[in-house]
């Protein structure tokens, strides 16, 4: 009597190392994302021990060491920096701005920002970075 034996071909996908892959690649674009920066205007922000992080959106207001004003990545003169930040504000429903200006400019530029904000009832925000 002969016994037949199931010898059939089966075809079989290793996914093992497709696995591994997809690991790294997660961690290489968590990473990247952690380290972007969505604001691309550079300015040198002045230094403080004590830092607080958003997770909120916030309207940007930077200022350059050129002393050109930019809100949200868009270029604004002054004079008409108070009623951009008005329309912004509004736009998010947040009042809150996020003044980024270098630690080498002038105290009054600061003032003259820090007024805009206190005649239209917005909280400003002062972007630091963190010392060691």
């Amino acid at each position: 009597m002969a016994i037949k034996r199931n010898r059939r071909f089966h075809a079989e996908v290793a996914t093992s190392a497709l696995s591994d892959i997809m690991f790294f690649l997660l961690l290489f674009f968590l990473i990247i994302s952690t380290l972007a920066n969505p604001n691309v205007i550079k300015v040198p922000l002045p230094e403080s021990k004590a830092n607080e992080k958003t997770n909120k959106q916030h309207v940007s207001l930077t200022i350059t060491q050129d002393k050109k004003y930019f809100v949200d990545k868009k270029e604004v003169a002054f004079s008409e920096i108070e009623g951009v930040l008005l329309t912004e504000t509004k736009k998010l429903g947040d009042n809150s701005v996020v003044v980024r200006i270098p630690f080498d400019s002038q105290v009054q530029e600061l003032v003259d920002i820090l007024r805009i904000g206190l005649d239209n009832n917005i909280k400003m925000i002062i972007a630091t970075k963190a010392t060691a």
